[in-house]
């Protein structure tokens, strides 16, 4: 249905008034907010071409591929001012859900690589969740145990260096009240940027943990230098890890530089002084035995796993982005993975 309505211009400075396009918050792209929040919602999803053919179909919507990259660029860069605090009344109301919500605060951070007009960069990926303690398990239970479900989870993703993603932390952490957090657990991969960074911007009271599957990446690749594919190597390293799960890292540290003196072949010794160079950089973030028996995850499975669903939608089409662009949309595949898209789209209607 076409709408009349009445279009004023001003001769002297060239401005433009449209009242029922303000009355109805339609904006400069002629979008209300309910068929913005539709647009967004379906373009999370699919490819913007896509969106296009799917609103037609479930709504009779008819819009251009082009106009929905508009609205969710337009969208995104107020998606990603309210995440960072940009909006005081969305950011109280984020501040107040974590809060509330029962749990202890968990911190994970890792990358995605995005095709942009600049190249294959990294975006960085911050997750913050909230959850409650599982039933403590032994050392040898951890693979059986099922952690809870996250209660409130927040994400951010920007294209930017480890000092400006450092910033971005500590403001985060500041915001939410963790920044002298004794609760707060951060869980990574052994990369040092992360592990500096967290050193220097987050609570010094926090506790520091080594996902233990890269760690276990680590000893396979150990054993297989030193023995070749084959069954003999993976029990050597599935075997070395339990080892280092129940003994934690300083000792089994120890106990590895023994192996290495002990070592009569150079190529295994090598591959052993290879590992320890890793679990040394890492010796006080592989408490595990500790954590699994205060109900605590070991492994930064959640943001991994954040990466894989927000990297395959900005990946679809073999889709090339201006890297603000990327980070824009970003922000919004961020607010549908932790399901505060409805937190966001309240505060933007009140």
């Amino acid at each position: 249905m076409n709408i009349q309505r009445r279009y004023y211009a001003c001769r002297s400075c060239g401005q433009t008034y449209t009242p029922w396009d303000v009355w109805a918050g339609v904006g400069s792209i002629q979008v209300t907010e309910h068929a913005r929040k539709m647009i967004v919602t379906v373009s999370t999803v699919w490819s913007f071409d896509n969106a296009s053919a799917k609103l037609a179909e479930i709504c009779a919507m008819k819009v251009s591929d082009d106009t929905i990259e508009r609205v969710c660029q337009d969208e995104g860069e107020r998606a990603r001012k309210w995440l960072r605090g940009g909006d005081e009344a969305g950011g109280n109301e984020l501040v107040k859900t974590f809060e509330q919500a029962p749990g202890e605060p968990e911190f994970y951070s890792d990358g995605l690589k995005i095709n942009t007009t600049q190249g294959w960069r990294e975006m960085r990926l911050n997750l913050l969740q909230k959850r409650e303690r599982a039933l403590p398990v032994a050392p040898e239970q951890w693979k059986d145990r099922v952690l809870p479900e996250a209660s409130v989870r927040l994400a951010s993703c920007a294209i930017a260096d480890s000092r400006l993603t450092g910033a971005m932390w500590k403001q985060w952490s500041q915001r939410l009240g963790l920044d002298d957090s004794t609760e707060l657990s951060v869980l990574a991969d052994g990369a040092p940027w992360i592990w500096e960074q967290a050193h220097q911007r987050l609570s010094p009271g926090a506790q520091w943990c080594v996902d233990v599957y890269h760690v276990s990446e680590h000893l396979h690749a150990s054993a297989k230098a030193m023995f070749g594919e084959g069954a003999l190597a993976r029990s050597w390293a599935e075997e070395r890890l339990d080892e280092l799960i129940k003994q934690a890292g300083p000792k089994f540290i120890a106990q590895l530089d023994r192996r290495i003196a002990s070592c009569g072949d150079a190529n295994q010794a090598a591959a052993m002084e290879s590992l320890r160079t890793y679990l040394r950089g890492n010796r006080d973030r592989m408490w595990y035995a500790r954590r699994l028996g205060q109900g605590k995850p070991i492994g930064s499975g959640a943001v991994e796993g954040a990466c894989k669903k927000i990297g395959t939608r900005l990946k679809l089409n073999s889709a090339r982005w201006r890297p603000r662009r990327a980070e824009r949309f970003g922000a919004l595949l961020c607010l549908e993975y932790t399901d505060q898209m409805q937190t966001y789209w309240s505060s933007r209607i009140a």
